[in-house]
């Protein structure tokens, strides 16, 4: 359009505008703009044969082509949407015990990672933000996107929270892991509810919001920098056991019937703890002496086997 308008003021003399005068720079810009989009005022024309000649080589190139490009984007962002709610649509209609991620910031990023090495489905994660340009790259690495804000019910039910097997909440801000939680467990009562906060002092909130398990992201680099100081092999060791489909890593199984009544000392796995009815029995616990059948195993594995 800015082009088209110097090529119009360059020929000013053969225009005229309402006011019987040549145009000035500014109506030149004007005449491009309601000539490329075929409004047409006929208040600013060409009355000369070059200035005729020139409006028809070169405005009438630029027009179609101005008409291309708005047609041609408007159809393909209509086109983008369709094809979006369709594969939403078809999402939602078969997704059952998948895994909800709020929040793709650096947390929500390794939490992906993390359920990727330990063989979850991309497609069975879906990433809730606000952010547009998060979801993009979320959805760049094939995971499934709901933009809004997840403290809305509306917003955590478009990702089928009521029958999602896990949440993650992994927000810039405590306040906002507190609602998002409370919001999540309202809808999703069976879901199993993780959520991260910056502060100790607010763990309680999360945990009486209805989160199952609740990270300080704050103490634990604290725990971990304290740790480096005086035995950085530990804080190796640490990394490795957090980095799933790497080295060493912490994974979860049921006990075999071979193992019932035998101490978790006597398994050929390093065991960690026993999970019992939903509880964590750690090593050196009395009732975790003897495995029993419905028994879940946390142990650690070599994740190259």
């Amino acid at each position: 359009m800015f082009s088209a308008g110097v090529i119009v003021y360059l020929d000013r003399n053969g225009y005229r505008d309402a006011r019987g005068g040549p145009p000035t720079f500014l109506d030149s810009i004007y005449f491009a703009a309601v000539s490329l989009s075929t409004t047409g005022y006929g208040d600013v024309y060409p009355y000369t044969e070059s200035a005729r000649l020139v409006n028809t080589v070169i405005f009438m190139p630029l027009r179609v082509a101005f008409l291309a490009v708005l047609v041609g984007t408007t159809i393909e962002r209509l086109s983008e949407r369709s094809r979006q709610g369709w594969k939403i649509q078809r999402w939602r209609e078969k997704v059952r015990n998948h895994t909800i991620v709020v929040g793709y910031g650096t947390k929500g990023k390794t939490a992906v990672d993390a359920l990727s090495g330990n063989e979850h489905v991309p497609g069975n994660i879906v990433v809730v933000d606000s952010d547009p340009n998060v979801l993009r790259n979320a959805a760049a690495n094939g995971l499934v996107t709901v933009l809004g804000d997840a403290t809305r019910t509306e917003v955590l039910l478009l990702a089928e929270a009521p029958y999602a097997s896990s949440i993650i909440v992994a927000t810039g801000r405590d306040d906002t892991s507190v609602l998002v939680t409370l919001t999540a467990r309202a809808i999703a009562p069976h879901a199993t509810i993780v959520a991260s906060v910056r502060e100790a002092d607010n763990k309680h909130l999360l945990e009486q919001s209805g989160g199952n398990a609740v990270v300080v992201s704050s103490e634990t680099a604290g725990l971990l920098l304290g740790l480096a100081t005086t035995v950085p092999s530990v804080v190796e060791v640490i990394d490795d056991l957090l980095t799933p489909d790497v080295g060493l890593g912490i994974a979860e199984r049921n006990a075999e019937q071979a193992e019932v009544g035998s101490s978790i000392h006597d398994l050929h796995d390093v065991v960690l703890g026993v999970v019992r009815d939903g509880h964590l029995l750690r090593i050196g616990a009395p009732e975790a002496e003897a495995i029993e059948a419905s028994d879940r195993l946390l142990y650690v594995r070599n994740a190259e086997h």
